[in-house]
């Protein structure tokens, strides 16, 4: 109905023209007005285009003999729709001159389309950037300034604030995704980071949920009016609204877009008027200067701004719906681009009046204008291209190279309706927002902010809620998790003790060497225990050290400083011992293989006697170290440790109005094949303990008189290799727990050297001390050594006589020959005696002269070996 109104409107002005014999020129004119979606701005731009084509038409210096008209239609912002409507506005006649179009996506198709015509378009709500493509619309020009000419001003707000994390939440419409390239582009150039892009199309929970969990805090919001309700809505859903938060919307919204209850009810927003209110508040937009700053200012047209705002009102009045509207204080939609659409309309009365007077300098005139005469197109386009004026809006001018008006912008923040100051800051705020502060930037290459003078003096009056400008990321502080001094100094001060212990101990075992419950210790050994210990002990000091205060350089040395002390300090201290008990085995092992001739029963229990070697216990430690040094020598050459940062939830400070949270982290020393290198360490220390422990199990009822502690030993060996095997995997579970780590490990290790100084030199010190003066085992050593040499020379004894008895034995095995060799002889002469007798019958005499022979051989002395009366040996003879 207010279209066809309208229409009527501009035939009868086009009837009473033609009596004046006035030509009649026309404009082609699309205006959103009853569509359901977009931007329908038409409903107040129509009325300022009637204005201006009133005031162009009164005008007494713009086209003379001519009489300018307006065919428009309404395009509901649907780019379809748009297309039909310009081709039946060009197919049908008058003649059209230009194009009048108003949002992005119709004017995008129009003014593709019009250039195949020779029609210029003139824009007056389309801000997509897409329009500033030459190539693509080579004769396009637009009142309303590019979504692009907003990114300056709000990087350099941006800049002003030290904000270098932005989101930004769109639409998926075109105009938002080239306008979000722009801005991404410029903020780079400023060293400012996009960092989260999030697009939707109808339901914005999923967006705004991601940008919740991505810590967004300073976001940038690109959308039509009908989705920036329900953006909202979800903004209050998911609290991301308040002193946290900053939120940049787009400036040509209606002022109660937010609250506005039919809309609420239309949408099915599931926010109330409240909620939504709460969501908005301090909420910042961005616009270009769509209403003159000077209130009073002529304009080119004549009219002030206060005069054409009145104008519009009592026009915007004459259309009963709108009547409704301004009564509740309502704008209808587009009234902040009314101005645009006035300033529109003169240009393009400008651009036609130059033309004309170029044309009539060549004989000809707008009416020799058509579709096809492409050098009056030109003509036009030259002239818009030239056209410089104030206006409505501000200053009017084109850039050759875009079409796109060069204009300033400015920055509104919605703040509390309910203060009586910002109420009395509105009143001063002519035509701007209810309860808004603004501020202006003019766009240079340099953009810089120029505050409004009209409120208390030109001073800044932004709001903020925490008193200072919201951060644009929570931050995020590290909070080194290092040894609690009150663990770590009663830790450091048993350890620094248990060193003078050792030191101690040190003086008194070389002090106290010659008293046989040392010497037969071996007090070499104990002093190698001893420095193990100490090792062992100072290995504290870097284990709980505040790693805070050590310098990057200094670092790898601390690294590796515990490592070194507790590998070498425990191959010298527990090789020490290990050495002992292996040598105990060794000797209990071999005396029962020899025999029980070196052991000496002391009531059941076994003492072995023998000889133990001191330099033999020194090679097995001198190995033990060796070995430690030479593959920790390896691993710190080819994969020295640094400092590695484990990083661990955060956490909320505890104070509600800091936007902190705390970072929990550990620095440890960690190299980079590590485990491989730990796992080598924890096994062959390992399997070293499980030894150790094996030979104590052992020799557990086996005493040597030459290693006098051998029992004591092996119980400080079952105390650390339990206490070691139990420490190493626990420490490898919480190793990212300081504390826990350091109390673990430095309990374990001052109770294990505690214990082995307790266990194997405690028993020495009180023996000392009791006896003091004379050591009571001293005679029994004496008596000893007298049944030693006793021993001894009934052992040389007992071998002359073994000698002895071997000697008889011999000559009675050459005794025993010797009868054997008579006996056959005896024989054999009988047996020559017989035959003889046989042959003489002389048997008598051979008898009686044969026995005679035999007792005269009992007075032979026989030589040793030899046979008698042959001179051959025994041997020989048998």
């Amino acid at each position: 109905m207010a279209l066809s109104s309208t229409l009527q409107l501009t035939l009868l002005l086009g009837l009473c023209s033609l009596g004046s014999a006035l030509r009649q020129i026309y404009l082609a004119g699309t205006f959103p007005i009853q569509g359901s979606d977009g931007w329908q701005g038409g409903q107040a731009c129509l009325p300022a285009a009637q204005l201006a084509l009133e005031d162009v038409n009164k005008h007494p210096d713009l086209l003379r003999g001519y009489h300018l008209n307006l065919a428009a239609k309404d395009d509901m912002c649907d780019s379809g729709l748009g297309a039909y409507a310009l081709y039946e506005l060009i197919y049908k006649a008058p003649q059209k001159l230009m194009i009048l179009s108003g949002c992005s996506t119709v004017c995008t198709t129009l003014a593709e389309a019009a250039s195949q015509w020779n029609l210029i378009t003139v824009c007056y709500g389309a801000s997509s950037p897409a329009l500033s493509n030459r190539n693509r619309f080579p004769t396009l020009f637009r009142t309303h300034p590019s979504a692009t000419v907003h990114n300056p001003t709000r990087v350099t707000m941006f800049k002003k604030y030290k904000w270098q994390r932005i989101s930004v939440i769109q639409e998926a419409e075109e105009v938002f995704a080239t306008t979000l390239d722009n801005l991404e582009q410029q903020a780079k150039a400023e060293n400012i980071e996009i960092f989260n892009r999030q697009i939707f199309k109808d339901d914005p929970s999923a967006a705004i949920q991601n940008l919740k969990r991505q810590d967004a805090r300073i976001i940038v919001g690109l959308f039509y009016q009908k989705p920036a309700r329900k953006v909202l809505c979800e903004i209050y859903k998911k609290n991301m609204f308040g002193p946290k938060y900053v939120w940049f919307f787009i400036g040509w919204y209606e002022d109660d877009w937010f609250k506005r209850k039919s809309y609420l009810d239309e949408e099915n927003i599931e926010c109330t008027q409240e909620q939504m209110m709460m969501a908005a508040e301090g909420h910042f937009t961005t616009e270009a200067l769509m209403w003159n700053h000077n209130s009073e200012e002529v304009t080119a047209s004549g009219r002030t701004v206060s005069r054409f705002n009145d104008s519009l009102l009592s026009k915007l009045r004459e259309d009963p719906r709108y009547a409704a509207m301004l009564s509740k204080n309502i704008m209808p939609e587009g009234y902040l681009e009314a101005p645009l659409a006035y300033d529109a309309v003169w240009a393009m009365a400008v651009a036609l009046n130059a033309t004309a007077g170029v044309l009539e300098a060549r004989g000809m005139s707008l009416d020799d204008y058509n579709y096809d005469n492409k050098a009056v197109a030109d003509i036009m386009q030259e002239q818009m291209e030239s056209v410089k004026f104030l206006g409505i809006s501000g200053s009017v001018a084109f850039s050759e190279e875009t079409g796109d008006r060069m204009a300033w912008t400015k920055i509104e923040q919605l703040i509390d309706h309910k203060s009586d100051l910002y109420k009395r800051e509105r009143q001063k705020h002519i035509f701007g927002k209810m309860c808004i502060q603004s501020f202006f930037v003019i766009e240079k290459s340099k953009p810089s902010f120029k505050f409004d003078n009209s409120v208390d003096e030109g001073k800044e009056l932004i709001v903020w809620k925490s008193g200072k400008p919201p951060q644009d990321r929570t931050i995020i502080l590290p909070d080194l998790q290092t040894v609690s001094p009150g663990l770590y100094l009663p830790l450091l001060g048993f350890s620094l003790l248990g060193i003078i212990i050792a030191i101690c101990l040190l003086v008194f075992n070389n002090k106290f060497n010659y008293r046989r419950i040392i010497m037969y210790s071996h007090p070499s050994c104990n002093n190698l225990i001893l420095m193990g210990i100490i090792l062992c002990l100072l290995a504290t000091i870097p284990l709980g050290m505040d790693i805070q205060w050590v310098s990057d350089p200094m670092f790898p040395a601390l690294c590796a400083a515990p490592k070194w002390l507790l590998s070498l300090g425990f191959s010298l201290g527990y090789g020490a011992m290990f050495t002992k008990i292996w040598r105990v085995h060794r000797i209990a092992t071999h005396t029962k293989t020899k025999g029980e001739d070196k052991i000496k029963y002391v009531g059941k229990k076994p003492l072995i006697h023998t000889q133990v070697v001191p330099w033999k216990l020194w090679s097995i430690v001198a190995c033990l170290v060796g070995v430690d040094a030479l593959f920790l020598s390896i691993w710190q050459i080819v994969d020295p440790q640094n400092k590695q940062i484990h990083k661990f939830d955060t956490y909320d400070s505890q104070n509600s109005g800091e936007d902190v949270k705390y970072e929990p982290q550990v620095w440890v020393c960690r190299s980079d094949y590590h485990n491989i290198w730990l796992g080598i360490t924890y096994a062959y220390k390992g399997l070293l303990m499980i030894l150790g422990l094996f030979l104590a199990y052992e020799t557990r009822s086996v005493k040597v008189k030459q290693i006098n502690d051998s029992r004591l030993v092996g119980m400080s060996i079952y105390n650390v290799a339990v206490l070691c095997i139990i420490t190493a995997p626990v420490t490898l579970a919480i190793a990212d727990k300081p504390n826990s780590t350091f109390a673990f490990v430095a309990l374990a290790n001052v109770f294990c050297c505690y214990l082995s100084m307790a266990l194997v030199f405690v028993p020495k010190i009180l023996f000392i001390i009791r006896h003091p003066g004379h050591d009571p085992r001293e005679r029994e050593d004496e008596d000893e050594k007298k049944k030693v040499e006793q021993e001894n020379k009934l052992k040389l004894i007992l071998k002359e006589n073994e000698d002895l008895q071997k000697d008889i034995a011999d000559k009675d095995y050459k005794i025993g020959l010797l009868r054997k060799h008579l006996t056959m002889r005896m024989e054999e002469a009988e047996r020559e005696a017989k035959e003889k007798m046989a042959r003489n019958g002389s048997c008598r005499l051979r008898g009686n002269s044969d026995l005679s022979r035999q007792e005269s051989l009992r007075g032979i002395t026989v030589l040793r070996g030899q046979v008698p009366g042959l001179g051959t040996t025994a041997e020989s003879y048998l």
